[in-house]
């Protein structure tokens, strides 16, 4: 029972994810039912470790518009969720040069709200370039593959 709340496309063009990790987000009352409210956006959002914890930031979840008197800001970083031998993980692979922790999608888990975080190293202009070439290769083969079984059938 995993409902997507979020995702950030724009990380699988802009990094070569190589390894996931789930991590809990502490949020506020107003920011659940936001979330709840479909007022979430993960994109050019990201992680960082720091000593007291990874935080989450540029997630912006809008304010809940019928909350009482307290009331969150959109942008703020958010604490992660993670156990130490974990975060001394991440910690050693972010450390390398390249290496960036992108929020790849926020989802539903247990009636708990999870973020998926990516081990990213960026891509290069022709390394972005290759893989449109390569989808668009992979696109005209499937159109005639399906082209071949319509006709023979």
């Amino acid at each position: 029972m995993s409902a997507e709340i979020a995702s950030n496309r724009r990380a699988y063009h802009s990094y070569r994810i190589t390894d996931k990790i789930e991590a809990g987000i502490e949020l506020k009352g107003t920011e659940v039912k936001s979330i709840r409210a479909g007022l979430a956006n993960l994109n050019n959002a990201f992680a960082k470790v720091e000593p007291d914890g990874v935080f989450l930031y540029d997630a912006d979840i809008q304010p809940y518009v019928r909350a009482s008197h307290e009331q969150h800001e959109p942008k703020r970083r958010r604490k992660l969720l993670l156990h130490k031998a974990e975060i001394a993980r991440l910690f050693e692979a972010s450390s390398v040069k390249g290496q960036a922790l992108v929020a790849l999608r926020l989802y539903w888990k247990n009636h708990r709200v999870k973020l998926e975080l990516g081990l990213g190293q960026g891509k290069t202009h022709s390394d972005k370039r290759e893989d449109l070439k390569e989808k668009a290769e992979r696109r005209e083969t499937d159109r005639a593959i399906s082209a071949f079984n319509r006709r023979n059938g």
